[in-house]
């Protein structure tokens, strides 16, 4: 084992787990589930079997990451926000043949108690603010908050909020790191 859990945690068999990760207190990792290296799942986190997480992702307490969720390298989940897989769910109607994939790339950070209605793409370094409700795609790098969730901004790799226009073209610094990030037709791209 080259990885780390607690002795409250439930690891089905086949679950793919890589070095370094760290598994607290009362999570339930499926067995046909792939986890990173050097992943951090906090106390009381599900992981379902048709799942990917890449590396370096912090899943904090309470969050379920259900089948067909996608999570690549340096996302950050909140306490307690919610993935869905079931657009319209019923609970005497089997849709276990409908989940929807919902793909977040690089860098994304989940505020805590935000939601994530299925079958989206949430784009690289996309700052989700705590609370928001994400019912469509999100472009990289943008923020948003609000329910449902709207874009108010940019945000930096490090995590700052970038001093760009919503829309049009312009040019910020971040003010930690000095990286500039472009933004042209509304695209956001890091130089």
């Amino acid at each position: 084992m080259n990885y780390t859990a607690h002795e409250t945690a439930i690891i089905d068999e086949g679950a793919n787990i890589g070095e370094g990760s760290r598994i607290w207190h009362w999570v339930h990792v499926c067995g046909g589930a792939t986890i990173g290296a050097n992943c951090s799942l906090g106390q009381n986190v599900f992981v379902g079997n048709k799942v990917t997480i890449g590396n370096n992702v912090k899943i904090q307490n309470n969050v379920s990451v259900y089948d067909n969720v996608h999570l690549a390298d340096d996302v950050f989940c909140g306490p307690s926000m919610v993935f869905t897989n079931v657009y319209n769910p019923r609970s005497a109607v089997s849709r276990k043949d409908e989940y929807l994939d919902t793909s977040v790339a690089r860098g994304v950070t989940f505020g805590a108690n935000c939601t994530v209605v299925c079958g989206v793409t949430i784009n690289e370094y996309a700052f989700i603010g705590a609370g928001a409700v994400i019912n469509k795609d999100v472009p990289a790098y943008a923020l948003m908050v609000g329910v449902p969730a709207r874009q108010i901004g940019w945000m930096s790799e490090y995590g700052e909020q970038l001093d760009l226009p919503l829309s049009g073209n312009g040019e910020a610094r971040c003010r930690h790191t000095d990286a500039i990030y472009i933004l042209e037709d509304g695209v956001c791209r890091k130089q």
